[in-house]
């Protein structure tokens, strides 16, 4: 990976995923970033039992929720509410590039660690802060998750679930908002220093869950608005207006996606790699129009030819056709896909026991390099090394462990 942020320091005062994974994503990119987390537990995402999968020892000792948004960062374990430990912290800005923080606005103010505290240590630092609602209006002091504030608050949520369902679908996996948003706020920071270098202008950056939600369904908010629509209208699997673009299950109960949306140039392409090439010429579907009005038809067809056949038999029988189609992939198989391993889309990371796990990096490349991950801190690793870096000597470290300021 071209480490384009070399040379950047990053304090991040933030705990979870969302706002610390772009602190992941910019050291990742080569920034120097430091964590910083209370003495007494850290993030409590240390502690987060996930999916019932509990961390232990040897090979499953890795707490891939800790690792996924803190890999390649340093730790300080610093408690900040104390004059001791708001001084140490003081010093780490000072000299910093950028600060990032998803502390609630009233927890800012309490620690000190404000916009206005932290340019008064350090006037050309980047401040950049992540939020469940904004930093404005009625609910701009309150909390929230990627759940609540990003899938259900946001739109996703209504968007993807289908008319009569009992209940809305849920996002797909942990921290699903989270990493899109943290991935928006590397971005934005990496935006924000370039004007910087340009014009000497320190800037804030904000972003938000609900922003987040609200702009991965734009599409369908503006439809909405411009038709006078609560939602836009959803179409079932049994009413797709091109069939081509539709779902479809195997004979193994495995699911493939085609995604054709020139219905007249791959229907007859189709047909035929799925062995029933009469169907090319049939005047029911022998146009988008035609095949409108007999969708029911066809898609039942087309149910029927999927289920005789399992999904590694159509992934040989469609192999070479030109439309657009995808088998639906569990995580499992997607650490295996030949093509994302190709293209260095999952990369092989070092746990301290020296054992091997693998992360997915950010989703860009620099120079067509691959990244090179390292893995998350453990808490308060770097407390030592980063204090000496700003001035304290030895005995003054102990001191301040002493008083409790720092792990």
């Amino acid at each position: 990976m071209v480490a384009i942020l070399n040379g950047m320091r990053v304090v991040e005062v933030a705990s979870w995923t969302y706002v610390p994974i772009a602190g992941a994503v910019m050291a990742e990119w080569g920034a120097d970033v430091i964590k910083v987390e209370h003495p007494e537990g850290g993030d409590p995402q240390r502690g987060l039992i996930s999916s019932g999968l509990v961390p232990g020892g040897g090979p499953d000792s890795v707490n891939h929720m800790m690792e996924v948004p803190n890999r390649g960062k340093k730790s300080i374990g610093l408690d900040i509410s104390t004059e001791a430990g708001h001084e140490v912290l003081m010093r780490l800005v000072a000299e910093a590039d950028v600060f990032l923080t998803n502390f609630l606005p009233a927890a800012r103010r309490k620690l000190g660690i404000d916009l206005e505290d932290v340019r008064a240590a350090n006037p050309r630092i980047v401040y950049a802060r992540g939020s469940a609602n904004g930093q404005h209006g009625p609910q701009a002091e309150s909390g929230g998750y990627d759940l609540a504030n990003y899938w259900s608050r946001g739109g996703p949520a209504d968007v993807v679930t289908a008319p009569g369902s009992p209940f809305p679908v849920l996002q797909p996996g942990p921290a699903f908002g989270d990493v899109l948003g943290g991935l928006t706020i590397a971005g934005g920071v990496a935006a924000a220093l370039l004007h910087r270098e340009r014009t000497g202008e320190a800037l804030v950056v904000d972003n938000s869950l609900l922003a987040m939600g609200m702009w991965s369904v734009g599409a369908s908010i503006a439809g909405a608005g411009l038709f006078g629509f609560d939602r836009l209208p959803h179409q079932s699997h049994q009413d797709m207006v091109n069939p081509l673009v539709n779902y479809y299950r195997t004979k193994d109960d495995r699911f493939l996606l085609l995604n054709m949306l020139q219905y007249e140039r791959f229907w007859p392409e189709l047909v035929t790699a799925v062995g029933r090439p009469e169907l090319a010429t049939d005047p029911r579907f022998a146009t988008g129009a035609a095949v409108a009005e007999h969708r029911r038809e066809c898609i039942a067809l087309l149910d029927e030819t999927f289920m005789q056949r399992t999904l590694e038999e159509w992934k040989t029988a469609l192999a070479g056709i030109k439309g657009v189609w995808s088998p639906v992939q569990t995580s499992g198989e997607v650490l295996q896909d030949p093509q994302a391993l190709a293209n260095g889309y999952v990369a092989p990371v070092e746990a301290g026991d020296g054992s091997a796990f693998r992360l997915v990096p950010a989703p860009l490349r620099f120079d067509d390099r691959d990244a090179s991950l390292r893995r998350a801190p453990e808490h308060g690793e770097h407390t030592d090394e980063l204090l000496q870096e700003v001035g304290y000597s030895m005995d003054q470290v102990l001191q301040l462990k002493i008083d409790g300021a720092v792990l």
